[in-house]
């Protein structure tokens, strides 16, 4: 049992990770044997899929391409650039299986349930996913138009600032509404179950307070005015 899955968590790492990592890091084939105490011939042989490394060397060849194993076995290696981690470069990813949510303030490699998981990449709110905003004092109060049953619901909501990031998460025979601090937010996000990730920027005539629907009953009223225009 033990041979068969260090077998096939062999032949994840492959001969062309190996060179793209090797290349990247601007390492020979003779540099890169050096640093594991094996043979040139033999990264050679891993690099032509002639031969795969032994699982002992999975630790040792991550670091001599400064990389995590998991980044190594994945094929996936991350290069965060703003290590400053600006949260509107934030990233979501949402289990298939079990829709656990990870959030990522870069680039990262995310297994959940044995499934590598892509993160999510948010686009504008449809018609089918009407998103209402209102301030309310030094908040915003959010709520979406959105059945919330077992099988089809709103998974959670977040707000977006450049220094912070505020979620909610949401369950099914809940209401899809939240609040959240003002705090500089420069988009809203939610993610259903069904349809994915969407997203939608506050407008000028929420975040101004002299311009913005501060009162509740005429919100409503255009809401309800909205809702028998369109459907």
């Amino acid at each position: 049992m033990i041979t068969s899955e260090v077998e096939k968590l062999n032949q994840y790492v492959t001969g062309a990770v190996i060179r793209e990592l090797r290349e990247k890091s601007k390492m020979t084939q003779l540099q890169l044997a050096d640093k594991l105490g094996v043979s040139d011939k033999t990264i050679s042989k891993w690099e032509t899929a002639k031969g795969y490394p032994d699982i002992t060397l999975l630790e040792p060849i991550a670091e001599a391409f400064s990389v995590s194993v998991a980044e190594l076995i994945s094929g996936n290696a991350v290069y965060n650039s703003n290590i400053s981690a600006n949260m509107l470069k934030s990233k979501f990813y949402v289990c298939p299986i079990c829709g656990n949510v990870i959030h990522s303030m870069g680039e990262a490699v995310i297994h959940c349930h044995g499934v590598l998981m892509t993160a999510a990449e948010p686009e504008k709110t449809d018609e089918n996913h009407k998103i209402f905003i209102e301030r309310i004092e030094d908040e915003y109060y959010v709520r979406i138009e959105h059945d919330m049953k077992k099988n089809h619901y709103i998974s959670f909501i977040a707000a977006q600032s450049v220094d912070r990031l505020q979620m909610v998460k949401l369950y099914p025979e809940e209401n899809a509404e939240t609040r959240f601090k003002l705090s500089g937010v420069k988009r809203i996000l939610f993610y259903c179950n069904r349809d994915g990730f969407f997203y939608v920027e506050p407008v000028k005539g929420i975040d101004d307070k002299e311009s913005g629907y501060d009162d509740s009953w005429e919100r409503k009223e255009l809401e309800k005015a909205a809702k028998i225009l369109f459907g």
